[in-house]
């Protein structure tokens, strides 16, 4: 399967990383601002000073690897942690390509890295198109996110699951929506948390209206679409795109940067 590059991904891209984030974004100031990165930054100068990161796991695709993520988390990991927020969390690209010939779409409900038989909440996964093999997908997904890619501990992080609509979606709501329930329930299940990185606009086209029996209900927030900080802030009181959550986090960006915002301060 083959994916566009995300909005993170693309803003990631624009990131001048020779300048340290506070001092271009917060001179004079106290506001703790956060950086986050992927394989865009592969090679560059990662910035100074920031609060908190947040890392791509992934190569812009769902099922593929970030060839930076060891050093991209050696870096994170020297955040000041001036803010609520984690000093490292990961976001992960989603997707529910829907069978559409590709390879790793799931015919049983076996977890691809143990064997492990999994219980499917909507049912037994055959290899269809429906919102069992959807859910399954999800879950794969994020078992290899969390196994594979390099974290060490990945219980230990908060994961954001990146839903754009970039990436490849069915019509169907309801099984999107069951892709991504997939992956919050592993993330669950090794003691992680999740957030939701989306727009309302991108949020009700692919997932639509989340009920609150879903895993995905009380997710956090990660809103972008700011231009400059004093709109990231005001994004901090924006509906929750979940229904039940809360945002915790806004990104803003301009032609030379990508950062982000701790809505929930110390």
């Amino acid at each position: 399967m083959k994916f566009g590059m995300s909005v993170l991904a693309v803003l990631g891209s624009l990131m001048i990383v020779n300048a340290p984030t506070l001092a271009a974004y917060a001179a004079g100031t106290s506001t703790p601002i956060g950086d986050d990165i992927s394989y865009p930054q592969c090679g560059e100068t990662l910035p100074s000073q920031q609060a908190f990161v947040i890392v791509g796991v992934n190569d812009g695709l769902a099922n593929t690897t970030n060839p930076c993520l060891a050093t991209e988390i050696t870096w994170a990991q020297n955040s000041s942690g001036a803010t609520r927020q984690p000093k490292v969390s990961f976001y992960a690209n989603t997707a529910n390509p829907g069978k559409l010939g590709v390879s790793d779409w799931p015919v049983n409900n076996d977890d691809p890295v143990t064997g492990v038989r999994v219980t499917d909440p909507y049912g037994t996964c055959a290899g269809k198109d429906n919102a069992a093999c959807a859910w399954q997908y999800g879950w794969n997904i994020a078992d290899l996110d969390a196994r594979t890619r390099g974290v060490s501990n990945p219980g230990r992080y908060r994961w954001w699951l990146d839903v754009e609509t970039v990436s490849s979606w069915e019509p169907k709501t309801q099984n999107n929506r069951a892709d991504l329930e997939g992956m919050v329930t592993y993330f669950h299940r090794i003691g992680g948390t999740v957030g939701i990185y989306s727009t309302k606009g991108q949020w009700i086209g692919i997932v639509g209206t989340v009920p609150a029996t879903s895993p995905l209900y009380r997710s956090a927030d990660w809103i972008p679409g700011a231009r400059k900080l004093s709109q990231a802030k005001a994004n901090c009181r924006l509906a929750p795109l979940t229904g039940g959550g809360i945002v915790t986090v806004t990104q803003w960006a301009v032609s030379s940067a990508n950062s982000d915002f701790s809505c929930v301060r110390r």
